[in-house]
């Protein structure tokens, strides 16, 4: 399913892309032409998604003794830095071209078709990918199919570029094409910054911790739980925790208790695996009354 979608998307790139740079060119329209590398790069990207699809899915090895989830984030993370260069050459190429605005030319109008095309076959790619990144519950086709929708709002910055040049406003045409190239640049930012997080095992939010912390506490015979430490591997969760047992139970017992905790948090939450510690938990003594 995932590699169905990401399959989609390079097909419609590869389309997108000839067209944009291709009538860009011949329209002299530097924000469809920056439009395109834009939709360029995101070939490449969506080869890393497929690349990274495939090997994350490998069982652990004596290598790998947690699996292979983090070949994702590493995804991510080239995807976020492709982006970065991406944005970077776009912000260099229009910063030139507006240093001399009275040489910028007025586009042809097919640029402006061909502009518009993009917007619904990119925003229509977005709705398509999203829904299936939301069906595998993957974090890395969540971001490529966000990194669709960014594709489609550039594309209509780019359309409005072009209305703005056709109507004898030249200058908004490498307008259009800055405004990309900021755009494709924070994107890059974010999955880079979101991915470094994750390679330096950042713990997930507040929210989805408790949320683990109320599955172990509600597992019949712990009494308590507390040092609870989580890491992203990947998409999924590393968790470590303390519970506390019955000290007067045997340690067979116990281990079932801590077995139970670990099946339930697997069960209901995306995590990898947890390792449980077993503290001992002893029945609060009575109070005496004093005697005179």
């Amino acid at each position: 399913m995932a590699a169905r979608s990401t399959w989609l998307s390079i097909g419609i790139n590869v389309l997108l892309s000839i067209t944009q740079i291709a009538v860009g060119m011949g329209s002299r329209s530097q924000g469809l032409i920056a439009d395109g590398i834009h939709s360029l790069s995101d070939l490449v990207a969506d080869f890393i998604v497929l690349f990274a699809s495939h090997h994350s899915k490998k069982d652990a090895d004596t290598e790998h003794p947690y699996g292979h989830q983090r070949f994702e984030t590493a995804a991510s993370l080239a995807l976020g830095m492709l982006l970065l260069a991406v944005g970077a050459g776009m912000l260099w190429s229009a910063f030139r071209k507006l240093e001399d605005p009275g040489a910028v030319p007025t586009v042809h109008v097919v640029a402006l078709w061909v502009a518009s095309g993009s917007i619904l076959a990119k925003e229509l790619l977005f709705r398509y990918m999203l829904k299936m990144a939301q069906q595998v519950k993957s974090g890395m086709l969540v971001a490529n199919a966000w990194h669709a929708r960014s594709d489609a709002a550039s594309s209509l910055v780019v359309c409005i570029g072009i209305i703005g040049n056709l109507a004898g406003y030249t200058i908004l045409d490498p307008i259009a094409a800055l405004i990309v190239g900021f755009m494709v640049t924070r994107m890059g930012w974010t999955f880079s910054w979101q991915a470094l997080r994750d390679l330096i095992d950042h713990a997930v939010d507040d929210r989805e911790v408790q949320a683990i912390r109320r599955t172990l506490a509600e597992t019949p015979g712990v009494h308590g739980v507390h040092d609870v430490r989580t890491r992203k591997m990947g998409d999924m969760i590393i968790v470590d925790a303390h519970i506390a047992v019955d000290a007067s139970i045997t340690v067979e017992a116990g281990h079932a208790i801590a077995t139970a905790a670990r099946r339930r948090v697997m069960q209901h939450h995306r995590v990898l695996n947890l390792m449980t510690h077993v503290d001992p938990w002893r029945h609060p003594a009575p109070d005496h009354e004093s005697r005179s």
